[in-house]
């Protein structure tokens, strides 16, 4: 049998606040999800004024970065390659997608959850999703 970690409720809240609060200093509205190891949605947020498009893509980036083990920018960078690209649909699930903005979060050499933010520009999205990843390996 085989132990793993994962973060909990009180750890995608604290990275949540932390996000939100970052993101009202900018004057920015965002869609942030959260996720566990799995990729199952632990903590959700739209800010008022983020697109509602950014719901489910927010939600999909977390789940993509736990899932893949790594950014949801380098799988679009690998899937839009004009020499190796292929379809995202290779990856057996229409949730996957290949935006900036998704970051798996590690701790312990495991991948302990996932963080996402959508609504704004990609790299927006990624520094703001940084912070997150931050913050738990700090802790």
């Amino acid at each position: 049998m085989r132990d793993f970690l994962t973060l909990d409720y009180s750890d995608a809240k604290r990275i949540a606040d932390l996000i939100l609060a970052k993101a009202s200093e900018m004057q920015k509205a965002a869609a942030i999800a959260i996720a566990d190891a799995h990729g199952d949605l632990l903590y959700f947020v739209r800010m008022d004024g983020a697109p509602v498009s950014s719901i489910q893509i927010a939600m999909n980036k977390a789940w993509t970065a736990a899932r893949e083990r790594k950014p949801t920018k380098e799988i679009g960078d690998k899937v839009r390659h004009p020499e190796k690209g292929h379809d995202i649909s290779y990856y057996g699930d229409p949730k996957y997608v290949g935006w900036g903005g998704g970051l798996p979060i590690w701790k312990n050499g495991e991948v302990v959850g996932a963080v996402a933010v959508s609504g704004l520009s990609s790299s927006e999205d990624v520094a703001l999703a940084t912070l997150g990843v931050e913050l738990v390996a700090s802790s």
